[in-house]
């Protein structure tokens, strides 16, 4: 199993192409929370994610025919860059397989970082088995995004600065998808001197590990479906899962709509971009998935900040969405002059703050004298839609609250 001297190892070969993130004091979070929150802000790494650490530390321990033959992997992401970049810094000539539908700010990165990216089949599970082909065809060596010691060893660097950098630290939080990035912390952190506490955390909609846990035996999810696409992993890795079953102290889930708040409140109030993997320990701790001591040292790890665009859109209106900060309303008026301004006075006098008019004189839902008017609106949080609502209520306005 992984050792704390496989970590020692990693660090000496990481450290040639990683860098060491800053483990920041957040005012905002500890108030909010009541704990002393550091942030360990791997968004700030190269590529935006920690993938380059394990990917850096297997290439780097290839035997010479090895090297010479090449690498490959299959990714649609994080990984992809991480694979190119070390790959490139290392000498070794690298191909990726990636969807054919992959974002294409990935692909790009991906491409500019070296490797050779091939385009294959609908989903990640077809990536892969064409990446096994050219394996075999080609005598490659496969890099597993996590169920790799080597891999896993490199990711552990993140615990190893995690400890020098606050040693008061009670509680690091972890996201997990198949579990290299949890295993490698995990190891750093339980062979220090003082005990540590390790939480790791999933999205529902991928929670295969902690249903592994929880059976007692690794459990495959034939599906998955998350916002949090860098841990929507179907089951743990073998290596992974026997680190985490004995390192990892409780694995704890959170839904979609809490990464999505703890996303929006990263940007909001720390200035900081994470995606939604990167965003779930923030989420764990906000919504309480697990307990804590008043004063207690946390650290989540963000551990990437590789967001489509697109997707980034999405979750941040969600997130206003469920913290009351967004409102989307559909009324009927009477189709006569000053019907519109007596509504909007109306949400003027309730201090909501309009974002958008959609005016429908031909829907055949309504009346042949009435107008459909779908308003989007921006709020102050719960309280006041609750106010706004009421009021709009008591003007005799049928409201229906579409988002």
């Amino acid at each position: 199993m992984l050792g704390i001297q496989d970590i020692y190892a990693a660090r000496e070969r990481v450290d040639r192409t990683a860098r060491h993130t800053p483990l920041e004091y957040s005012h905002t979070f500890s108030e909010m929370t009541g704990a002393d929150v550091r942030l360990k802000l791997e968004t700030f790494q190269r590529t935006g994610s920690f993938k380059i650490r394990g990917a850096t530390n297997r290439i780097a321990t290839l035997s010479e025919a090895e090297r010479e033959a090449g690498v490959v992997t299959a990714s649609a992401g994080n990984h992809a860059q991480g694979v190119a970049l070390a790959a490139t810094r290392e000498g070794v000539d690298a191909i990726v397989v990636m969807p054919e539908h992959a974002p294409i700010s990935k692909l790009k990165a991906t491409r500019s970082y070296g490797a050779e990216v091939l385009l294959y089949g609908e989903d990640y599970d077809a990536a892969a088995e064409r990446a096994h082909e050219i394996e075999r065809e080609e005598g490659r060596t496969y890099v597993h995004a996590f169920d790799d010691e080597a891999v896993m060893a490199g990711q552990g660097t993140i615990g190893l600065e995690i400890a020098e950098d606050c040693p008061e630290v009670d509680t690091v939080v972890v996201p997990i998808g198949g579990g290299g990035l949890i295993s490698g912390i995990a190891t750093a952190l339980k062979a220090q001197e003082r005990d540590v506490r390790v939480i790791g955390v999933q999205a529902e909609g991928a929670a295969s590990t902690a249903d592994s846990l929880a059976k007692g035996s690794i459990r495959e999810w034939d599906s998955v479906d998350t916002i949090a696409d860098g841990i929507a992993v179907g089951q743990p890795g073998n290596h992974t899962f026997e680190v985490i079953r004995e390192r990892v102290d409780e694995v704890v889930t959170v839904s979609d709509s809490e990464i999505a708040v703890a996303l929006a409140a990263l940007l909001e109030r720390s200035k900081t971009l994470v995606e939604g993997a990167g965003a779930v320990p923030l989420a764990a701790l906000l919504s309480n998935a697990f307990d804590y001591e008043e004063g207690e040292t946390i650290v989540p790890a963000l551990c990437g900040g590789n967001i489509d665009l697109n997707t980034l859109t999405t979750v941040i209106m969600r997130g206003l969405v469920e913290t009351g900060r967004y409102l989307k309303i559909r009324t009927v008026l009477k189709d006569r002059p000053g019907a519109l301004r007596q509504l909007i006075d109306v949400i003027s006098e309730n201090r909501a703050n309009i974002y958008a008019i959609q005016h429908d004189r031909t829907s055949r839902d309504i009346a042949m004298n009435a107008a459909e008017v779908v308003i989007d609106l921006e709020t102050r949080g719960h309280d006041h839609v609750e106010e706004l609502l009421a009021g709009m209520r008591e003007e005799g306005y049928e409201v229906e609250v579409l988002v």
